[in-house]
């Protein structure tokens, strides 16, 4: 499988996801982010108890299930957008030095938007849950 910086168009800082580990395109993922604890939020997100904040959660879960939706070749030179995110529950909070393991199914897809469901979790313990909507659109 290729890195997430071969497929997705984000770069430092706002890469939240470092490995897939289980791809099939199109359809779902597995993968992670692991917290160095020398992330420029943890300062601020709580000085005394950092804590991974809750959307950062949500968008590695949105990174990954780009990533599934960019390895199917019906979206060479496309782009998902988030169009929503339905049913958030943080469930768990992420400290400093902990890895995200992250997976997302893909619900609906179709040529120009989709749905999907995601999890995050620490140790097997869910962290986050959320359905994403997206839209997609050319890359240039």
């Amino acid at each position: 499988m290729r890195p997430p910086h071969e497929v997705l168009p984000h770069r430092d800082p706002f890469l939240f996801l470092d490995e897939v580990t289980t791809l099939e395109a199109g359809e779902r993922a597995e993968g992670h982010w692991q917290l160095r604890g020398d992330e420029p939020f943890f300062a601020g997100h709580f000085p005394g108890r950092p804590t991974l904040p809750g959307v950062l959660m949500a968008e590695a879960i949105a990174q990954l299930g780009a990533y599934v939706v960019l390895n199917d070749e019906r979206f060479a030179g496309k782009l998902p957008l988030f169009g929503g995110l339905d049913g958030a529950r943080f469930r768990r909070q992420v400290n400093p030095g902990e890895r995200l393991d992250l997976e997302v199914t893909m619900t609906r897809l179709s040529a120009r938007a989709g749905r999907g469901h995601g999890r995050a979790s620490v140790d097997g313990e869910t962290a986050c849950e959320c359905d994403l909507l997206f839209v997609v659109v050319d890359a240039d």
